[in-house]
């Protein structure tokens, strides 16, 4: 997953200069790590449970590894929220001896629900079987999953405020909320035929020759074929992972607007579930000038393996192109879908 407020800002729909952003409609993000870290800090913290076998506590967070974001588009709240933990606990037997144990919970993230969460408790190696796990395992695993669906809850509603902005109208919108990743509907793609038109910066003009570059990239995702294929053809599953309005016309010839208008294209082969084929632009690129993009999924059963080839790429763009595929696409649909 890319780093909060890293990459190339061209491919970011930003607020205005005048911090005003309008209707809700451009994407704003807030990071919310260090908030998260140190709620989840505090709930774990709290954990204690008792039983007939005594009682255990969690003492400390030992691992506290991920991040966090809230981010608004178009009236719309998405939550992303990934983190790995391992947290230690403290057993008191009712004859007084101590043992010491870890949670660890591999998976809190806005893909899973909070019973879907792996949580593990266990004894470190050096101590003796006592009853005591037995009762981490029962109370002390269900008392940490409450506590994690407590952070979802609190970062929903605590850090929500502020980031759905007054209309023009000076009304506030309703404040629907996205929270997974993966709830995307997957029905026929359906193309708007007076798709916004935003400001662009002028592009370079034509007749002008410019040297062009070529580049490869390669990555495995597990998913099927044909889920990965119409993760590139598909409108809703592209305005998803693009966290922005697009217009996708999934057929050979159809055409496609992303990122708002920060990228356009046509579909110029489709091969279902082996092959995409495509002429890509960048809207800084010299007018009418694209790049031939071609996709190629090779399916190894629990996952797939995606070629991708990019020729007739402007020289000076190589870098910027080939980190813009790479995170907001590759990384991104890995990251939005759990691929």
């Amino acid at each position: 997953m890319a780093k909060w407020g890293e990459g190339d800002p061209r491919w970011i729909v930003e607020e205005r200069a005048d911090a005003t952003n309008v209707n809700n409609w451009h994407w704003t993000e807030r990071d919310v790590t260090a908030w998260s870290s140190e709620r989840l800090r505090r709930l774990l913290l709290g954990v204690r449970v008792e039983g007939p076998e005594g009682v255990c506590e969690v003492t400390e967070v030992s691992k506290l590894d991920g991040e966090a974001s809230i981010n608004n588009r178009k009236g719309k709240l998405f939550f992303f929220y990934e983190f790995q933990l391992r947290a230690s606990w403290l057993g008191t037997s009712c004859s007084g001896l101590k043992y010491r144990g870890t949670i660890d919970v591999p998976n809190l993230s806005d893909e899973n629900d909070e019973d879907d969460l792996d949580i593990s408790a266990s004894l470190c190696k050096d101590q003796p079987s006592t009853p005591l796990l037995d009762l981490m395992k029962r109370s002390g695993v269900k008392e940490v999953r409450r506590v994690l669906g407590q952070y979802v809850h609190d970062l929903k509603s605590d850090f929500s405020q502020g980031m759905i902005l007054p209309t023009a109208d000076g009304q506030k919108p309703s404040t629907p909320v996205v929270t997974k990743k993966n709830q995307v509907k997957t029905n026929k793609t359906q193309v708007s035929s007076d798709a916004k038109r935003s400001s662009r910066p002028a592009p370079c003009p034509t007749g002008v020759r410019i040297q062009t570059c070529s580049f490869s990239l390669k990555e495995t995702f597990q998913t099927s074929a044909d889920e990965l294929y119409r993760t590139f053809i598909n409108q809703e599953f592209v305005q998803v992972f693009t966290r922005s309005a697009a217009t996708v016309d999934g057929r050979r010839g159809g055409k496609f607007q992303l990122l708002d208008g920060s990228v356009s294209g046509q579909f110029t082969e489709l091969v279902p579930d082996q092959r995409i084929e495509m002429r890509w632009r960048f809207r800084t690129w010299p007018s009418e000038h694209y790049a031939t993009i071609s996709l190629e999924l090779v399916d190894r059963g629990d996952e797939t393996e995606l070629k991708l080839e990019c020729r007739g790429v402007p020289a000076s763009e190589e870098e910027t192109t080939r980190e813009g595929w790479s995170r907001f696409y590759l990384q991104a649909i890995k990251q939005t879908f759990g691929y």
